[in-house]
């Protein structure tokens, strides 16, 4: 997916979201996101929106903070959180996608907040969904597109997700194969980082299921195997879960 793909994918997600938060109790805890309402999902995910529309605003050469912003918390209704994320679709559509800036992964341009909030909407509208008892739905090609984007920032993640850094070894390569697209991913732990690349080599261990089922397993959204088989060292994928939060 490219960055208008993203930006008419996120401008759909974001009304997914808040035609799901019109229809909920905004008090129902949210047990993938633990210590959360479905209020205060909503209402992250409405500053992020905020946050991220400020940065592409400025083309920003490094990191502007929430305050900095004069972001603070609100009221997450459904229409606040349409009109913040019809702006930030407007902004990032008017972006040159090659233009420098700043974010928190590997991707130094205004493209990667594009992908990144498509992503973030997606997940914490199935954050949602998964609350009330719904059944989270997705196409398997933006299902694959928020794998790859997780597996390719997940390193980048330690500045804020510490646990992140623990996530080494001597070699040990943990595969990812997503059945209904045939795409694979493989992450090798090294002794001073792990690298993932694209390929179907040999593994110590590997998550197989449909794409949308190891989205929601590598974001820990619902509980491990699942739906997703695991062969090789148990072992291995347990460390791999527990150490890999985005935030």
């Amino acid at each position: 997916m490219n960055h208008l793909e993203h930006c008419d994918a996120l401008e759909l997600e974001v009304a997914r979201f808040a035609d799901v938060l019109a229809s909920v109790d905004h008090t129902t805890s949210v047990a993938s996101c633990p210590g959360w309402t479905v209020g205060d999902v909503a209402e992250h995910l409405g500053l992020v929106h905020r946050w991220a529309t400020a940065l592409v605003e400025r083309r920003a050469p490094a990191r502007i903070s929430f305050g900095e912003l004069g972001l603070t918390s609100a009221v997450a209704t459904p229409r606040w959180i349409e009109d913040g994320g019809s702006v930030l679709v407007a902004t990032l559509r008017a972006c040159d996608p090659d233009v420098a800036m700043w974010s928190w992964g590997l991707d130094q341009h205004a493209r990667f907040w594009s992908r990144r909030q498509l992503h973030e909407t997606l997940v914490h509208r199935m954050d949602i969904e998964l609350a009330v008892g719904r059944t989270p739905e997705a196409p398997s090609d933006l299902a694959i597109d928020a794998i790859d984007e997780f597996l390719v920032n997940l390193g980048s993640a330690r500045r804020f997700s510490p646990d992140v850094e623990e996530l080494r070894g001597h070699g040990e390569r943990i595969g990812f194969h997503v059945l209904d697209r045939d795409a694979r991913w493989t992450a090798t732990l090294l002794e001073d980082r792990f690298v993932v690349a694209n390929d179907d080599g040999d593994v110590d261990a590997e998550l197989t299921g449909r794409a949308l089922d190891l989205l929601l397993t590598l974001y820990r959204r619902t509980p491990l195997a699942a739906a997703v088989a695991i062969e090789g060292d148990r072992r291995l994928v347990d460390f791999w879960i527990d150490h890999s939060a985005l935030g």
